[in-house]
């Protein structure tokens, strides 16, 4: 069961395509964190999904959000990709343990072996804001992101 809205965002650490290592704490106090798990690169749902968010990045910028990519693939694949799709924001491989942030997520697909398409927006205390998720197959909207940024607004 994935994590519920206005609870504390599980901290971790991974590496991103370029090998360095990415820790969720380190934005605290600075930017919240979108963090946009998928099931696997070069798939064309995932590509699609991901190019929207990088031809929309400036969403993210303009509200101080950080976006976070999320699958179980090898930093060696999300280079590759990225790099062919020319993203812009980091790309962490939950590669070994094997989907371990996924699971601690509630978000890993036991039966499938990959993360669900679910995205978390998480605050700068660290506190996930909200939340989606879709059915498998289905993209997720970028009118989703927008409503979820709308959350981590203070009223």
């Amino acid at each position: 069961m994935a994590l519920e809205n206005d609870t504390q965002a599980p901290d971790f650490e991974l590496v991103n395509q370029f090998g360095q290592r990415i820790q969720l704490s380190q934005f605290r106090g600075a930017k919240s964190v979108a963090l946009v798990f998928f099931p696997l690169a070069f798939s064309g749902i995932c590509s699609g999904e991901l190019c929207e968010l990088r031809d929309n990045i400036g969403l993210f910028a303009d509200s101080a959000v950080e976006v976070i990519g999320i699958s179980v693939d090898s930093k060696h694949t999300l280079r590759a990709w990225g790099e062919q799709e020319k993203y812009t924001f980091n790309l962490l491989a939950d590669f070994w343990p094997h989907g371990a942030v996924s699971k601690e997520y509630g978000v890993f697909l036991e039966n499938k072996g990959f993360a669900n398409r679910a995205t978390f927006l998480i605050d700068r205390q660290g506190i996930i804001r909200a939340s989606f998720i879709t059915a498998p197959g289905e993209a997720r909207s970028l009118g989703a992101y927008w409503a979820a940024i709308e959350e981590l607004q203070p009223a």
